[in-house]
């Protein structure tokens, strides 16, 4: 069993809360718009950490960390990107390649929109979007989500609310 802390659009902030909710993690995967390198370095100090970069990232972000992950998890296959769309309407390049080639999990962010849902015409591919753990956007809360994969099941999904965006700091 390998549990994962999967966060993404932290934006150059680091919620204090993360390494509590984290600290019991195999891994951490960061689905892009982390805003600096000091993110991923945190985040280091509590599990491995796998990654793409997003929009926001720079040049630092993008030489560590590539547009797209494609992984296997235990008997889980993942893809991992920044900006995919959500089922139903997958970005047009997403898209074709979902199309031809459905991982069994599909994580993306960029929309700060929390949504963990399955995709029954995808060969019931579940999607993830972990919403924004930081402080830039438009969300009213700050999510994270944790689960476990045991060989090709995801368990223990947990939505984490790290809180309101204050509208002082948007």
């Amino acid at each position: 069993m390998i549990k994962i802390g999967l966060i993404s659009d932290t934006h150059n902030y680091l919620d204090p809360q993360i390494k509590e909710y984290f600290a019991d993690r195999d891994e951490i995967w960061h689905a892009g718009d982390f805003g600096n390198l000091k993110i991923a370095e945190e985040l280091e100090k509590i599990a491995p950490v796998t990654g793409v970069y997003g929009n926001i990232d720079g040049q630092d972000i993008r030489k560590r960390y590539p547009l797209h992950q494609r992984f296997k998890k235990d008997e889980v296959n993942v893809w991992m990107t920044h900006i995919g769309g959500i089922p139903g309407r997958y970005c047009i390049p997403i898209r074709d390649e979902i199309e031809k080639n459905p991982p069994d999990l599909f994580i993306c962010g960029h929309s700060h929109i929390l949504k963990i849902a399955r995709d029954h015409s995808l060969n019931k591919m579940i999607y993830m979007n972990p919403g924004a753990a930081g402080k830039q956007g438009f969300q009213v809360y700050r999510t994270v989500v944790r689960f476990t994969i045991s060989k090709d099941k995801l368990q223990d999904v947990e939505v984490i609310n790290l809180g309101k965006v204050s509208t002082s700091l948007k």
